[in-house]
């Protein structure tokens, strides 16, 4: 089959899984014929991204979350206003979507959870089906436990993650545990998406912390704690695009630019990470068997946090305040039954791609009573 790739730009873990699910089609003889990539004025494309890809890549205007001042958590008034005026550059994203999958012959879509696949889908109906792949799916299964937040910011998350699968044939939810189909939202739970690369690799025991962070603002807290441990050696990444590739603060502080190869041989010879939730990284330390620090940036993020503490991932904070994580390290042990359910994944994931062959569902508006319901 044909596969075109629709992917949300925004953060690390999408970009990850479009290139190991790229991968395995190609493994098990099939085609993708396209990458296309949501893009925003404050991300860049990663250059592990380019370097890995092997399909041809097109990228499109798309909507955004925008942070605080600080930097830290998404602004949902901020972003909200940014999107609103954009509204008309969205519509072009949207028919140039609908195009390229005419132009491209594609046969099957596949959605990272990209906004704009479920309202091109709702709005222009193209002919070639289209599944839709993520974590965020799990927050629709029936199942799914949430944390303790806000009504409304779980209510807006369900409905947004409604909203990018609007007449999806499936939707594939990668989970840190095995969870029963929900038949009724259509989704089928599947493992992680992890590369060849974090597989392969040995994990050894190092002495330094190791950490990713989403918004810049996040370096506060990690300077303020390293004015209380300067003895303790942290290699933190972030995406600071007028920063150096390296910028040493000292001896035993590090900020690196994000690249990927880089990232994951700091990851496997790390004593312990540190991350603001996303769900890649964090199933990467899981599956090298290293425990995990999450500081949530937003409420998907705080949902990932929640879901990967009872998986037995780590620890959740509020800052990037190590000392917890060096105790919490001590007594870890890493959960052996999350290995063997990511080695799974390519005979899952492939056979619900080749099995979901039921014809598309006739697309309608959502109701958005119905999606703004918990």
């Amino acid at each position: 089959m044909k596969f075109l790739f629709i992917v949300q730009g925004e953060g690390r873990g999408h970009f990850t899984q479009a290139i190991t699910l790229e991968e395995m089609l190609l493994r098990n003889g099939h085609e993708v014929v396209e990458v296309l990539v949501g893009k925003s004025s404050s991300r860049t494309l990663p250059g592990f991204f380019n370097r890995n890809i092997k399909a041809p890549v097109k990228r499109f205007i798309s909507p955004n979350f925008l942070p605080t001042q600080e930097n830290k958590r998404a602004s949902v008034t901020k972003s909200l206003a940014y999107n609103v005026a954009r509204v008309p550059e969205y519509f072009r994203s949207m028919y140039y979507i609908n195009q390229r999958i005419k132009d491209t012959g594609a046969e099957v879509v596949i959605n990272f959870y990209e906004l704009l696949t479920g309202l091109t889908y709702a709005l222009f109906r193209p002919s070639a089906p289209y599944i839709c792949i993520g974590h965020q799916y799990l927050f629709l299964h029936k199942e799914f436990e949430f944390p303790h937040k806000g009504t409304s910011q779980l209510a807006m998350l369900r409905f947004f993650t409604r909203l990018t699968s609007i007449g999806a044939m499936k939707r594939l939810a990668l989970s840190f545990r095995q969870m029963e189909e929900d038949v009724d939202n259509n989704i089928a739970v599947v493992p992680p998406l992890l590369r060849r690369e974090v597989t392969a690799l040995q994990p050894e025991s190092g002495d330094y912390v190791h950490g990713y962070m989403v918004n810049s603002g996040f370096a506060d807290s990690v300077h303020e704690f390293h004015k209380l441990y300067p003895d303790v050696p942290m290699h933190f990444f972030w995406d600071k695009s007028d920063e150096a590739e390296v910028t040493k603060v000292d001896d035993t502080l590090y900020f690196h630019q994000i690249d990927d190869v880089k990232f994951l041989n700091y990851m496997s010879g790390c004593r312990a990470y540190a991350s603001t939730a996303g769900f890649e990284s964090i199933c990467e330390a899981m599956y090298l068997g290293k425990p995990v620090l999450m500081v949530p940036a937003h409420i998907e993020q705080d949902c990932n946090a929640y879901d990967a503490q009872k998986a037995g991932a780590g620890i959740v904070a509020s800052s990037f305040d190590i000392e917890p994580l060096l105790r919490f390290s001590e007594g870890y042990t890493p959960n052996r039954s999350f290995m063997y359910w990511v080695r799974s994944s390519e005979r899952l994931i492939v056979n619900e791609l080749e099995t979901t062959t039921s014809p598309q569902p006739i697309i309608t508006l959502p109701n958005f009573t119905k999606y703004l319901s918990i």
